[in-house]
């Protein structure tokens, strides 16, 4: 079952997002194989808006919780705070899981 992780940046702390990126960049890439969905919040203007959203194909909550934790950005302490909560397909890259086939 997977799981919705959001997080929240800490307020002025765009530098370290900035600084901090590549490597998260090369840890999602080492995790692809759970990633359903991720990316940055953005503004209506495409300036960043302090925090990301990753839908993680993980089992339980305490796999979502190790793969936030290991994050680059959540060891370099971007986060204000993260929110978990579990997910059920509905809708998915334009497929319906709602009705079985």
């Amino acid at each position: 079952m997977p799981y919705i992780i959001e997080t929240f940046d800490k307020p002025g702390s765009l530098d370290l997002r900035k600084a901090t990126r590549e490597e998260h960049i090369d840890y999602l890439e080492s995790q692809v194989e759970k990633l359903l969905a991720c990316g940055a919040k953005l503004n209506d203007d495409g300036s960043d808006a302090g925090g990301g959203f990753y839908i993680v194909d993980v089992e339980t909550r305490a796999e979502a919780e190790a793969f936030i934790a290991a994050d680059p950005f959540t060891k370099a302490g971007l986060f204000e705070r993260t929110a978990i909560t579990r997910w059920r397909r509905g809708y998915l890259d334009r497929k319906s899981y709602l009705r079985p086939r």
